[in-house]
């Protein structure tokens, strides 16, 4: 299970990856937006706390350039979020940082490459290893 969730902005990109990528057997639960205007803290804090409770693997969330989205969920303990904008990203922040929730901007990207990178990001394993040491690093810089 998937948590998704968007601001006023990335509604179409959001109906996009729900739609495109539950065909490939992802299942996604739609944290919002409806398309009117809202703040994408809120949407930020209810896909992470999906993601924190274990109800959702991951998370993806989108606004207008997911700067917005990905400050937000990066304030949240316990949340490695990234800006993904290119594959080569996407897939690297998977490997090599253990990332739980992927940010996009819909107005930088075209719905068909936000779906593209959804799909990396969803299938891409952590490799753990001499990585593990450092996300360790990083728990212990937010618990100070």
């Amino acid at each position: 299970m998937i948590a998704i969730g968007c601001d006023h902005a990335g509604c179409e990109m959001k109906k996009y990856i729900i739609d495109t990528l539950s065909e490939k057997g992802f299942e996604f639960v739609d944290m919002g937006c409806d398309g009117s205007p809202c703040d994408y803290p809120v949407i930020a804090e209810a896909v992470c706390k999906e993601v924190l409770s274990n109800n959702c693997e991951k998370g993806i969330l989108i606004c207008g350039t997911g700067i917005g989205m990905s400050i937000a969920a990066n304030k949240i303990k316990g949340i490695r979020a990234a800006l993904c904008s290119d594959s080569f990203s996407t897939k690297f922040t998977r490997l090599h940082n253990d990332t739980n929730v992927m940010c996009m901007g819909a107005r930088t990207l075209g719905i068909g490459l936000g779906a593209e990178l959804a799909e990396i990001f969803l299938t891409t394993d952590f490799e753990g290893g001499r990585h593990q040491r450092r996300i360790d690093m990083i728990t212990q810089l937010e618990n100070k």
